[in-house]
């Protein structure tokens, strides 16, 4: 949405759920727990935090993501 794209979000979804064996839920605790991270001193997007939220809950260990601001996170390994 933030650069217009509209038509591509329906195949993007799509692309997405293809890939996907489970999408996991936002809960009270994890945006709880984003928030705790994004307020704990990193320089540190809230979706990012919302992500390793998730990834803490879940007991998640790596995460396939080109952004290196998941690098240097506890117990986090991000595969590029």
């Amino acid at each position: 949405m933030a650069i217009n794209w509209r038509d591509a979000i329906q195949p993007a979804f799509d692309a997405l759920l293809g890939i996907a064996d489970e999408v996991l839920p936002v809960d009270r605790p994890t945006a709880v727990r984003a928030k705790e991270i994004v307020m704990g001193g990193r320089q540190t997007p809230a979706r990012n935090a919302l992500h390793l939220a998730i990834m803490e809950q879940h007991g998640i260990k790596r995460i396939l993501s080109f952004d290196s601001g998941f690098d240097g996170f506890p117990g986090i390994t991000r595969l590029s």
